[in-house]
């Protein structure tokens, strides 16, 4: 792995505090993802189940966790089926865990096979009465193609059609809402990478530069300080392109007098940082393009005092609505007639910001949550507002993370000091021209 190694214990403790949650006499069973086809004999980039890393620390594909605490066979209370490595996977692939190396990094003493899964594990999971199971159920996930959870339910469900089963989602979306001091020192490290990668575009854009220069610019920094590459595709965008919310072809040259979005994140041990930062492609704003920026940030900083233990996502999206409905109407794009008659449905800002402006972060960029639940300390959010006026071809988002305390919101990317004013992305991008 390019990161470093994260304690085991916080995979022990993950595995601890899911187990308190089980029925008496069940059994959980978590697998790897897919190693999914690109074409011919190539294949994506391996992407683990964020469940089974959360759980295990295991970042390797043909991976089983199986939790069992009341097992009358002692070695089942806990295991992990691993890919057994020989000479060949060793010459084309390159080194698997061994067994030693699966127990330091999880913590799970008894490691066994991948190929030994079915032989073992049918005497043990008839001894369970219910089987848990996990399906992706963020509320963000579209299904589209085959995935590795479902095709082992519906397995499962045929080889063991008397068993009771539960949803392990439920349980794993509260738990991994909640930040444990660990987990909040890879998000950390991820925000400290996407800092580097910020100030280093700062000093190569300007004029003529295309958005996938840019874009690399950013990987290179990403990858050079230990970050496995994007925690998503990044969004480069600049003039009217940064009015489309998810622009990712980042082909289009920067020029001059325009602004240039950069939404993009670090995935530091599958840890992800989100960031959004706009800055002038000549290194200076014009009037009316600060004006838009400092009501953005404005509504930023508002939004991110709202993020306490206690709040509703979905109520808190409206009241930052509310908030940003001012700052339109002051920068005379919407007017307080268009307020008073307005579809609730749809209120008036939803003209120049049409988004929500917080989701969960942790493990996956879009992480799980519940949204209907009151927030907790240990969360993290990002805070987005933005504001999009594309017959001016001003697209203006700015993101940062935010920490939910007992003590109030802990903004993690104000602790790297990372660039938001104004006056100092013009500052820095200036004295880089000097250079």
């Amino acid at each position: 792995m390019k990161y470093e190694k994260i304690d085991e214990r916080l995979f022990i403790e993950n595995r601890k505090k899911f187990v308190s949650h089980m029925k008496p006499g069940s059994i959980a069973i978590f697998n790897s993802n897919y190693e999914y086809v690109w074409n011919g004999d190539a294949t994506h980039t391996f992407k683990q189940n964020s469940d089974l890393y959360w759980l295990s620390g295991i970042d390797q594909e043909d991976s089983i966790l199986v939790l069992f605490p009341d097992c009358p066979v002692p070695e089942f209370r806990e295991a992990l089926f691993l890919k057994q490595t020989n000479e060949h996977i060793a010459v084309w692939e390159g080194h698997k865990y061994t067994k030693p190396e699966a127990t330091a990094t999880s913590g799970v003493q008894n490691i066994f096979w991948s190929h030994e899964f079915k032989d073992k594990m049918r005497a043990v999971i008839n001894m369970a009465q219910t089987i848990y199971l996990t399906l992706n159920e963020n509320d963000r996930f579209a299904y589209k193609a085959p995935y590795k959870d479902l095709d082992f339910a519906h397995s499962l469900r045929a080889e063991y059609p008397l068993h009771n089963y539960e949803r392990a989602a439920p349980i794993l979306q509260r738990l991994r809402s909640i930040k444990s001091e660990i987990e909040l020192q890879q998000i950390r490290k991820a925000i400290s990478i996407s800092k580097k990668g910020f100030e280093r575009i700062l000093g190569f854009v300007k004029p003529g530069v295309m958005e996938y220069q840019v874009e690399a610019e950013l990987i290179h920094e990403f990858l050079s300080n230990r970050g496995t590459g994007h925690s998503f595709h990044p969004i480069v965008a600049s003039g009217e392109s940064a009015c489309v919310l998810h622009y990712v072809e980042n082909n289009r040259p920067c020029k001059d007098g325009d602004l240039l979005l950069v939404d993009c994140g670090v995935d530091y041990a599958n840890y992800a940082s989100d960031m959004t930062r706009v800055l002038p492609v000549n290194g200076t704003f014009t009037k009316r393009q600060k004006d838009v920026y400092n009501a953005v940030l404005r509504v930023m900083r508002a939004a991110k005092q709202l993020l306490v233990p206690g709040t509703f996502l979905m109520e808190y999206h409206k009241v930052v609505g509310e908030i940003m409905e001012k700052e339109l109407v002051d920068l005379g794009l919407i007017t307080m007639d268009e307020i008073r008659n307005q579809d609730p449905n749809w209120p008036a800002y939803k003209k120049y910001f049409m988004h929500g402006t917080s989701h969960f972060m942790g493990i996956d960029v879009h992480d799980v949550g519940m949204r209907y639940e009151p927030m907790k300390a240990g969360m993290v959010f990002t805070c987005e507002p933005g504001i999009y006026i594309q017959e001016e071809a001003i697209g203006i988002r700015i993101e940062n993370d935010i920490l939910l305390s007992d003590k109030g919101p802990i903004d993690l990317m104000d602790e790297v000091n990372m660039p938001v004013e104004a006056e100092e992305i013009e500052s820095l991008m200036h004295a880089a021209l000097k250079v």
